[in-house]
């Protein structure tokens, strides 16, 4: 794996593009105003599957992490490469700076210093006494909090400050280091008047920290924020204490919170950590994979449904090593198929208990709710039903809504099978009806559709495709000058074009790219090609160039229909309730020009009718119409 795949492989787009915009999840995707142009509307998206992202709008802009960091921060490639692997903890060419190194051991000295300086003031400051009655009355004994080094920040504006300057750390150390915050009159204390829990990583070293206020203050709990040897996404709370026992009992046990962590180690239950309120990342997962394959997510029983919730699993199951198993299709032909090596569960804890309640109560309770962990379909059909009326068609269509893409997420065939006829059966429909849905939604990824899937970060054959053409052709360099960058979506693609561009000869190009592209380069370069005659060259490369274009156009008119839906709808709910009752009152099949939305509604309002069947099956009709006009029209092949 090149050191670009490698990047890609351990920075999730959504987290990056989630630092810089707030997102909103758009069925399986997320969408977002554009940062790059001023709009009222959202029309930026980000597609997690394809670790890619798109402006529909006025700048019509889009690719992968590298484009998107590279538009941002105004930087070039090598530059975003440089922050993105530094990001993700992946060394360029095997290079280590010693003035780099020695910087970052100097942040971690003075992260030490101050998780000392916090211990000591909770354990003897009288300010400190706030925080040693809340530790007391959550049952934490002394051990424990030597144990973990829980500390108080003292409530002065400038109490760390004084003491670590007083020790030889410089005010830009400090900053760097996300101690301080700068000011107006220079940095200030970050954390005052809170309980502090260091946050360290899988080798010990204190990296961070996390503080919890115990007053009314905002936010709750707040963290340090990202330094050059701090992460929030590629860290997890005491693994470096869980590492052993997660090894031992072969399960990792994964929680929300600091609290939850530290009452379950004083318990004797070491095998558990802390994603610090947020959903699992694929670096968290990547750090677990050393020491088991085998996850069990403890969430209550509101967060269950979360969207962050659902996020996480995806995750992990993404990031989770895969085996590939040979399968038959319905002709014999064998192919392989990858499957999920590993088994992540979800813990079901009692209504309105967090994993510290039930702990202190009962740790014997914790043991049999993690031995009666669930697979997470299983504990997911259970929470979406327990809270929707399955005796009503319309909330039956709503659990399919929420079931069915993760259905369609299960690349074991037979797994996926099995939840494909249960759904059916609870939403009383027939299994064709929910394989049509699925193949409108692309979650049809059984082997029959893919053959077998691929590993590592998605890749685009038809640019790399298009790429070898011109490297192989000089014929072609007048139509490669035409290509619009816009088409391709990786980086790395787009950057090998403009290098072409450039230097048209090979060899010379060679040299002139950055070390970390010359695999991809070479790859490139290398792959086979048919044998073209002159006017078929051309050829080629015109049809490549007009699928990508495609693939855009297909890619817009799908975002554009689910944000329409979306909008109608957020928005026009009122509007086709009283074009379903027009309907209802006629008592006719309704007009061609009848939104779906309002088929759909007056279908609801008269399902018990005749009238409210015809409906239903003139709903269905177009929405077949529908589909099979899109593949005749934009199905790639």
């Amino acid at each position: 794996m090149s050191v670009v795949d490698e990047v890609k492989q351990r920075i999730d787009i959504v987290d990056l593009v989630g630092q810089y915009v707030p997102l909103q999840r758009a069925g399986r995707n997320f969408k977002a105003l554009c940062p790059f142009h001023t709009e009222r509307t959202p029309s930026f998206m980000v597609f997690p599957e394809r670790q890619s992202w798109h402006c529909f709008g006025a700048c019509g802009s889009g690719g992968d992490v590298f484009t998107f960091l590279m538009k941002r921060e105004n930087v070039e490639f090598g530059e975003a490469l440089r922050l993105l692997a530094e990001r993700a903890g992946v060394t360029l060419g095997g290079r280590s700076d010693p003035q780099e190194d020695a910087r970052r051991q100097r942040l971690r000295e003075a992260n030490e210093a101050a998780a000392q300086y916090f211990h000591q003031a909770l354990l003897s400051s009288s300010a400190g006494q706030l925080a040693r009655d809340y530790l007391a009355s959550r049952g934490l004994d002394e051990a424990t909090v030597e144990g973990f080094q829980l500390g108080y920040s003292l409530p002065a504006w400038d109490a760390l400050k004084g003491h670590l300057m007083g020790r030889g750390f410089s005010e830009e150390e400090l900053l760097t280091a996300g101690l301080l915050v700068e000011g107006e009159r220079g940095g200030y204390d970050r954390f005052r008047g809170r309980l502090m829990f260091p946050i360290r990583d899988e080798r010990g070293r204190v990296a961070g920290f996390g503080a919890r206020a115990l007053d009314d203050s905002e936010p709750k709990y707040l963290n340090t924020t990202q330094t050059p040897i701090f992460d929030k996404g590629a860290i997890l709370y005491a693994l470096d204490r869980a590492k052993e026992q997660i090894r031992r009992q072969e399960m990792a046990v994964i929680v929300e919170g600091y609290m939850d962590v530290i009452a379950a180690h004083q318990h004797g239950l070491g095998n558990v950590v802390a994603s610090m309120g947020t959903s699992l990342t694929e670096r968290q997962v990547n750090l677990l994979k050393r020491y088991t394959r085998n996850l069990a997510l403890a969430l209550d029983a509101d967060v269950a449904g979360s969207e962050a919730t659902l996020r996480g699993i995806q995750v992990a199951a993404d990031a989770l090593d895969k085996t590939s198993v040979p399968v038959p299709d319905w002709r014999g032909v064998i192919r392989h198929q990858d499957v999920l090596a590993a088994d992540i569960r979800v813990i079901s804890l009692p209504e309105g208990k967090d994993p510290d309640d039930v702990i202190r109560s009962d740790p014997e309770d914790w043991r049999r709710l993690t031995a009666e962990a669930k697979p997470v379909l299983d504990h997911l059909f259970e929470a979406v039903t327990a809270r929707l009326d399955m005796s009503k068609p319309r909330e039956r269509s709503r659990a399919v809504g929420e079931l069915l893409p993760l259905v369609g997420a299960v690349s074991d065939q037979v797994v996926r099978a099995h939840y494909l006829q249960r759904l059916a059966r609870m939403a009383q429909v027939d299994e064709e009806t929910l394989r049509l849905q699925l193949r409108r939604r692309g979650g049809g990824r059984g082997p029959e559709a893919e053959g077998e899937p691929p590993s590592g970060p998605p890749r685009e054959p038809r640019e790399e495709f298009c790429l070898a053409l011109l490297l192989r052709h000089p014929d072609l360099r007048e139509r490669g000058l035409a290509l619009s960058p816009e088409l391709l979506t990786m980086a790395e693609n787009r950057e090998l074009l403009e290098a072409w561009r450039q230097e048209p000869h090979v060899d010379a190009l060679r040299q002139g790219l950055l070390e970390e592209l010359r695999e991809q380069f070479e790859r490139i370069l290398e792959k086979d090609l048919p044998l073209y005659e002159p006017r078929e060259l051309a050829l080629a490369f015109d049809d490549c160039v007009w699928r990508m274009e495609q693939r855009k156009l297909a890619l817009e008119k799908q975002v554009s229909a689910s944000l329409l839906a979306e909008d109608e709808k957020e928005a026009g709910s009122e509007r086709l309730v009283e074009i379903a009752r027009q309907v209802w009152q006629s008592g006719t099949p309704p007009e061609d020009g009848t939104p779906d939305g309002a088929l759909e509604a007056a279908a609801m309002l008269i399902e018990d009718t005749e009238r409210g069947s015809r409906i239903h099956r003139r709903l269905i009709q177009r929405r077949k119409k529908g589909i099979h006009g899109a593949s005749q029209e934009g199905e790639e092949p």
